[in-house]
């Protein structure tokens, strides 16, 4: 009951602190009253189910301070506010200190009630200093201060006349949403289990794939015996062998049509179960997600204390409240973001004679927002103070010794900033309690590496600095690219994937590079960074992934580009220890495990073989001819699904299959690339596959590319809409049972191999 007692004080104390930090900001409202009152009625309530004295007397007299304000008899100002905050942190502390008998609170106790006591008895602007209540000192039992007889609740009015006070204004109530608790652990075992059902829910379709075979094999042995009995009609047979010939030509058919039926019920229920299971994933995956105010509610709170302590100004804006993030990226989050709030307030707002006397409103302002963005979690800290004075910071830079005085002046705005993160770096003169010891921007930027995030600053003088901090929307989940070399790389720590053609391969010093932009970015194989047989190459075009930060960047040359996928994280075994180069795995589709690489390990890995001068020569000429050319087909659909068989079926062939997400990146693929066919579907997002079709027909460069599409339309009319669009097959998507599709692509390309 106790551990029940304290998480609903968590709860009523967040409710107290929000609901008074908005009281002082603006006009009372009548919801406002109402919320703080009943939050203190349900403490005193709560208290008296564990018996717990001292909390029932502080939540009963904070309840008469709200219910005095409703009736018009006391004002909440600044100070009455100060003074019910701190007896808010005083239900917070008796609560964790009550299991261990801790009676550090009751000098503290006696303080507030007397001064809560003392407050209630303004009346006219003269105050009455009320008796302290009488404190016992057991270890669980407090009596209740003194109170007056009369009015009923305590209360006389204040220096001001109730009909001064401001009216209150009533708000529409939204019910509260219904809340169940449940541990860390169990959601991690659900969450686990809902991923393993969806691995395995995708293991049928290689079943399905299998029967395929079957499938063929009868309608072999249905074409042999169809010529078997053509090489036998002139010969004479017996009754009973014509007969049997017939039955098993009968029971052969039944058999494939039989096959055919449970090969669509088995490919209905894969999709089914699939879906089933992706749903039931999605949802585990939404009880982890928590409103980024859970993680923000002390935010407003420590701006204002703090404001106050610097004798500063500053009003606190938050959107973005119920933006849904990972519990454990948003446990993470809290620290990083109370350093970047300081900073904003210290380091940021300017004193309010100071901002009058550049134009600007006395009072600073700070803003915290949360956002989804491009699969990504935005979280920015802004304020509108001066800004960073970046000449200072250069020349802070030459007196630390961080950079030459010739180098220092050739450093851009970026550049600067960054020096921001180095650990011990400040631009205080003086160590206070709030800052100065240059800690906080080098623990953001060590949590927001920790979470594969990213961080950015922006500043412009005389109008503030604005910290933008990139995270994944959840650590359990995580969106990667995955490549040949049976590795995925997360995304947001992927800066660019490119094809390079092999004449733009430079050399300089024995090492090889390419131009990106203004930069240099040195090539190296991932072969040679993992330590494993590098294959020969025969493409014209090598397949880069772009690692590093803005001071050194390095392409690494993978075998082939196989998609992003969605990955559910699992870390490696304890006893593996620190595995180099790799963070952590997950499992395929088909079940088949794939390594995360650790990018920070590889780049460090990366440098170690630059400055030993081991990086290995990129091979620049053009591709072998000596070697078969294999052929190159563009698989263009937005189901994920379909793509995959598509791919597969042609990659199984000997084709190689890129794949595009819809009409429009396909058409952005097939203007880059050089493909022999492409592959599409109809009905897709931002371009469909007529119109795809129609363009590459138009195109003087691409006109004599085959084209076949592939839909679940069947009707006549739409086969021949393809087919006017310049199409040179029109297929259904029933066709992938069968020899049809592929069949097609020999006929317009021939063999995989030329």
């Amino acid at each position: 009951m106790l551990e029940l007692f304290r998480v609903e004080v968590e709860n009523q104390a967040g409710i107290l602190t929000s609901g008074l930090l908005e009281l002082e900001r603006g006009v009372p409202t009548a919801e406002q009253l109402d919320t703080l009152m009943r939050a203190a009625h349900s403490l005193k309530g709560a208290a008296r189910i564990v018996n717990l004295q001292p909390i029932i007397h502080l939540a009963h007299a904070m309840e008469d301070c709200f219910v005095a304000a409703q009736r018009g008899k006391l004002q909440l100002r600044q100070s009455e506010t100060d003074l019910l905050l701190r007896g808010v942190d005083l239900l917070q502390q008796i609560s964790k200190g009550v299991e261990t008998n801790s009676t550090n609170w009751e000098a503290e106790l006696r303080d507030f009630l007397s001064s809560l006591a003392a407050l209630m008895l303004l009346e006219k602007g003269v105050q009455s200093r009320a008796s302290s209540p009488t404190l016992r000192t057991s270890e669980t039992s407090l009596s209740p201060p003194a109170r007056p007889a009369a009015p009923p609740a305590s209360l006389v009015a204040t220096a001001r006349p109730a009909s001064a006070m401001p009216a209150l204004i009533p708000r529409k109530q939204e019910p509260p949403e219904r809340v169940v608790r449940l541990t860390a652990e169990n959601l991690n075992r659900l969450l686990g289990l809902a991923g393993e059902s969806l691995v395995e829910s995708r293991w049928l379709r290689p079943f399905a794939d299998s029967l395929l075979r079957l499938k063929r094999n009868h309608s072999n042995l249905s074409q042999r015996l169809d010529q078997l009995r053509q090489s036998i009609e002139n010969d004479s047979l017996s009754e009973r062998a014509e007969s049997q010939l017939h039955d098993l030509q009968r029971t052969v058919a039944d058999c494939q049509q039989f096959l055919t039926s449970r090969m669509e019920e088995l490919d209905l229920f894969d999709r089914r179960s699939a879906h089933l299971s992706h749903r039931l994933y999605l949802e585990v995956l939404r009880t982890r997600m928590r409103p980024f105010a859970d993680g923000a509610r002390r935010f407003p709170r420590m701006v204002r204390d703090l404001a106050l302590a610097l004798g500063k100004q500053v009003r606190f804006e938050m959107t973005g409240e119920n933006t849904q993030v990972d519990r454990d990226i948003l446990e993470r989050l809290e620290t990083p973001l109370a350093h970047l709030l300081r900073n904003a307030v210290d380091h940021g707002c300017e004193m309010p004679d100071e901002r009058q006397r550049a134009g600007k409103p006395m009072e600073g302002l700070v803003r915290l927002e949360a956002r989804h963005s491009a699969g990504m979690l935005v979280v920015t800290v802004a304020d509108d103070g001066d800004g960073v004075d970046l000449e200072r910071v250069r020349r802070f830079v030459v007196r630390k010794r961080l950079a030459a005085p010739a180098v220092a002046e050739k450093l851009t705005e970026a550049e600067l900033l960054e020096f921001l993160f180095l650990p011990g770096f400040t631009m205080k003169e003086t160590v206070t309690e709030i800052s100065g010891r240059g800690v906080g921007l080098d623990i953001v930027q060590n949590m927001v590496k920790s979470v594969r995030g990213a961080i950015r600053l922006t500043t412009q003088r005389g109008q503030g600095l604005r910290v933008q901090v990139h995270l994944p929307l959840t650590l359990s989940v995580l969106r990667a690219l995955l490549v040949e070399v049976a590795y995925a790389i997360p995304l947001t720590q992927i800066f660019r994937t490119l094809k390079l053609p092999r004449d733009r391969i430079e050399a300089l010093e024995g090492r090889h590079y390419f131009v990106l932009g203004d930069q240099q970015v040195s090539l190296l194989t991932a072969h040679q960074v993992l330590d494993c047989a590098d294959p020969p190459r025969i493409a014209n075009e090598l397949p880069i992934v772009v690692l590093g930060d803005r001071n050194a960047r390095y392409g690494v040359i993978v075998d082939r580009f196989l998609g992003e996928r969605e990955l559910v994280v699992q870390p490696l075994d304890p006893r593996l220890g620190k595995v180099q180069n790799i963070s952590a795995a997950a499992q395929m589709e088909d079940g088949s495990p794939v390594l995360i690489m650790d990018v920070e390990d590889m780049v460090r890995s990366i440098e170690k073989l630059a400055s030993g001068g081991m990086l290995a020569k990129v091979q620049r000429g053009g591709p072998d001819f000596s070697l078969k050319k294999q052929k190159r087909v563009l698989a263009v659909d937005d189901s994920l699904t379909v793509r995959e068989l598509e791919r597969k079926l042609l990659t199984g062939r000997g084709y190689l299959t890129d794949v595009a997400v819809d009409g429009m990146d396909g058409w952005n693929a097939v203007r880059s690339g050089q493909y022999d066919l492409v592959l599409t579907d109809v009905d897709m997002p931002r371009m469909d596959g007529i119109e795809l079709a129609t363009l590459i027909k138009r195109d003087p460069l691409l006109k004599s590319l085959p084209v076949v599409i592939v839909s679940y339309k069947d009707r006549e009319e739409d086969r021949l809409r393809g087919l006017e669009a310049g199409a040179d097959y029109y297929l259904t998507k029933g066709s992938f049972h069968d020899e049809t599709l592929l069949q097609a692509v020999v006929d317009l390309i021939g063999e995989p191999e030329a």
